[in-house]
């Protein structure tokens, strides 16, 4: 990628454009047109004839190793086109928690062209259903306690077992497991052989949007966003493939239907020769476990995680030896200056990185690289390599330079194609030049550090100022009763909206709404105070940590 004359080295902002460029090394993607990610993944790893593991089941202690995984893959794949004749271009469902056969699945499907599509586990029948009848899958893959739900969404194509329970539904005509056993995969180099040609440019999966501000939508990314992802996921983490270098182990209990746990753990890492701890529940006991046993160095996470990490910090650090723990990565929503503090203050060898990415960028965007950039507090990082941006205001589509907010929209090789059967949603989001809107009102600062501010649909609107909600759940955090929070718009006569919280106390408090709003009014001008306060157990929010503001906003009116 060419770098401008008038390029600010310090912010990565180009003056003449307009557009801030990454500030990263850059990338060399393969120029190679028929490539698709599993083969891109297999033949970049050196360890086809090595004993590796690259998958273990942190409940069972089952692994599988680099080599009992391509023959997995390719077991699976012969069994697609053989039996159900999976063509290029079909649906593959998968409704599954996290499981080692998650990559064996996702690789498979892509390998021969067809598309996956994800769901998530604990979402209703109906649900289901929806993204069903919107991507049309000719087969599934799931667990046998989901299959009663599963085929209450839909009666019109098999199922296949990622367990070993017996069949006790017609639907369910195989499991992987009796698949990989048979072993009629067809190997080739450690690839796939199947007559369809697969290219870079043709769709790999399909995943559902997380609709934080809005219907669910599908988004379709590519080979090519996927071979992106990797190599900058690599790049990231320091981590190449030689056999003689010592293997990371990652602890994977981010959720692989989720596009966060898809990139990193069903195919990004895969890459580099790395073992994954595969977690299929959470369980904060169990994941601390996890990492002692297995001597996890990495641990890719949520922020609900992470904070619950620094409040259960005792009990942690008196029945589990993370001395092995190296780093966390953090993503889905910037982390407050007290969170990272007080996370260093409770495990001071563990370094915080912190990454921004969406479904729609193939879960890339901007990061921090290490504890140097992650102590720059309140930012999501420097663009990742390969990267343009723009700031843009949302009225006037002006482009805005350095420590100005806008929306951010973003270009890369990582961004999607568009929206599956929604022309007019592609159009409203990813321009004819490639430039995706992120929906994020976001700025630069001089250093070339991208700080998210809020989502652009959430702001609330009083009396026609712009209140972001994250500034006042930052703000709620900080309160020594108060373990979570979530700040919405509420309906207003007078005002339009106001600021309304939902909050979390801590076990065992009374504290009061009236003094959380004089709590916050004295801290925020008053078109930022919280006008209403509403007391619940947990904050709703999505596989990435993300909060659902739409159901509280769904259920605040609901109150009225």
């Amino acid at each position: 990628m060419d770098r401008p004359a008038t390029l600010d080295p310090k912010s990565g902002f180009c003056t003449e454009t307009s557009i801030f460029h990454s500030k990263r090394a850059p990338i060399s993607l393969p120029t190679t047109p028929n490539l698709d990610i599993f083969t891109f993944v297999s033949t970049r790893v050196a360890v086809s004839t090595s004993t590796n593991i690259a998958l273990i089941d942190s409940l069972t202690g089952e692994s599988l190793s680099y080599p009992q995984l391509w023959t997995s893959v390719a077991s699976v794949a012969s069994y697609l086109v053989d039996v159900h004749n999976i063509k290029k271009g079909d649906v593959v469902l998968i409704l599954s928690p996290n499981s080692i056969l998650f990559p064996v699945v996702s690789f498979a499907v892509m390998s021969i062209g067809a598309v996956l599509t994800t769901t998530n586990p604990l979402n209703t029948a109906g649900e289901i259903s929806k993204q069903i009848s919107d991507s049309k899958p000719s087969l599934a893959f799931t667990v046998s306690l989901l299959v009663p739900k599963l085929c209450a969404a839909t009666s019109t194509f098999p199922v296949v077992l990622l367990d070993r329970a017996p069949p006790t539904h017609p639907r369910v005509v195989s499991s992987v497991f009796d698949i990989i056993k048979d072993g009629k995969g067809k190997i080739h180099r450690g690839l796939v052989k199947s007559s369809a040609v697969v290219t870079q440019n043709d769709t790999a999966s399909l995943l559902y949007s997380s609709g934080t501000t809005g219907v669910s939508k599908g988004v379709i990314a590519t080979h090519r966003n996927f071979i992106a992802m990797v190599e900058i996921v690599t790049r990231r983490f320091k981590l190449d493939t030689s056999l003689s270098s010592e293997k990371e182990i990652f602890i994977c209990t981010v959720p692989m239907f989720h596009i966060y746990g898809l990139a990193a753990f069903a195919t990004g890492l895969l890459a580099t020769g790395a073992t994954v701890v595969v977690v299929s529940k959470f369980e904060m006991g169990d994941l601390m476990s996890a990492i002692a046993t297995y001597k996890a160095t990495y641990f890719p996470l949520v922020p609900p995680i992470l904070i619950a990490m620094i409040q259960h910090a005792g009990t942690i650090k008196k029945n589990h030896n993370l001395s092995s723990l190296k780093k966390v990565l953090s993503g889905g929503a910037p982390l407050s200056k007290e969170i990272i503090q007080g996370f260093t203050k409770e495990y001071p060898t563990v370094e915080i990185l912190q990454g921004y990415g969406l479904t729609e960028t193939t879960g890339m965007g901007s990061s921090t690289d290490s504890k140097e950039e992650s102590e720059r507090y309140g930012t999501a990082g420097l663009l990742s390599p390969n990267t343009e941006a723009r700031i843009v205001d949302p009225d006037t589509f002006a482009s805005l330079p350095v420590n100005k907010t806008g929306e951010l929209w973003l270009r890369g090789s990582f961004v999607m194609k568009g929206y599956f059967g929604n022309p007019e949603a592609t159009k409203a989001t990813l321009d004819s030049n490639g430039w995706l809107r992120t929906g994020d009102l976001c700025y630069f600062d001089e250093d070339g550090y991208l700080f998210v501010v809020d989502r652009l649909k959430e702001l609330i609107k009083y009396k026609g100022y712009q209140v972001p909600p994250a500034e006042l759940e930052a703000l709620l955090l900080t309160h020594p009763e108060i373990t979570d929070a979530a700040v919405i718009p509420f309906p207003d006569l007078d005002a339009g909206q106001i600021p309304m919280a939902y909050v979390v106390r801590k076990k065992g408090s009374e504290l009061m709404g009236e003094a959380i709003m004089e709590f916050v009014g004295k801290q925020v001008a008053p078109y930022k105070r919280i006008r209403r306060v509403a007391f619940v157990q947990d904050v709703p929010k999505n596989a990435s940590g993300k909060i659902l503001r739409k159901d509280l906003i769904n259920l605040s009116i609901s109150k009225l």
